[in-house]
């Protein structure tokens, strides 16, 4: 299912070098909704997603002419998102900023009208991973919760297969320690499983209880 998806975005975006614009449309419309949570969750700054995901078309509609297809047209335009946010950190350096709580509230609802999950939810997604190293956080939303392949995964990041699947099982663990402290069992000493049922949001449950995305 994720390689049909994945070759029909690519005919889209191949269709799209030449300025077929009902193809322009379809790329970004299949797109927007990966982009949109790897920018959130990789620069922390929801209030700038939108600017973010905008800026991050902008450059790929610039670029089109020289894709040629050799990679999955949504691991080239999440290589250009990680550029962009990239770029972004590198020019407000003077004056850094994390967002808090209230903004991951604002990206959840808009996530939640573009993706489908609860607002509640997705509060508490997002405030879980902001709780991870940067690089375990962007590993796991890439393959966990966009669906990236770890070899397209790592292609995106820049680094080596087994950096990418290192880093998501370390998050995974963080990830189930946390939950495990939040519901007051940190030492696993009752049916953590079953609890985790309770309390874990569903993606993020959905992505904790399975083994990942195909190598």
């Amino acid at each position: 299912m994720r390689e049909a998806e994945d070759a029909l975005v690519t005919r889209w975006a191949l269709a799209a070098r030449t300025g077929d614009e009902e193809a322009v449309e379809k790329f970004v419309r299949g797109t927007r909704r990966h982009v949109l949570r790897y920018v959130t969750h990789l620069s922390r700054d929801a209030q700038a997603a939108d600017d973010l995901v905008q800026d991050t078309y902008l450059r790929a509609l610039r670029s089109l002419p020289g894709f040629e297809g050799r990679s999955s047209a949504r691991t080239w335009l999440l290589a250009i998102a990680r550029r962009t946010v990239a770029d972004r950190i590198r020019a407000n350096k003077a004056r850094p900023r994390v967002a808090g709580l209230a903004d991951w509230q604002v990206v959840a609802e808009q996530v939640q009208r573009e993706t489908g999950p609860g607002f509640d939810e997705g509060v508490a997604l997002a405030d879980l991973l902001s709780a991870l190293e940067p690089s375990r956080r962007e590993a796991f939303v890439l393959t966990q919760l966009i669906g990236l392949p770890y070899a397209e995964a790592a292609a995106v990041v820049g680094c080596p297969v087994g950096t990418v699947r290192s880093r998501v099982a370390r998050a995974r663990e963080a990830l189930v320690a946390l939950l495990d402290a939040a519901d007051g069992d940190p030492a696993g000493t009752h049916d953590a499983e079953r609890e985790r049922e309770h309390v874990m949001p569903g993606a993020l449950g959905r992505a904790l209880r399975t083994s990942g995305s195909v190598a």
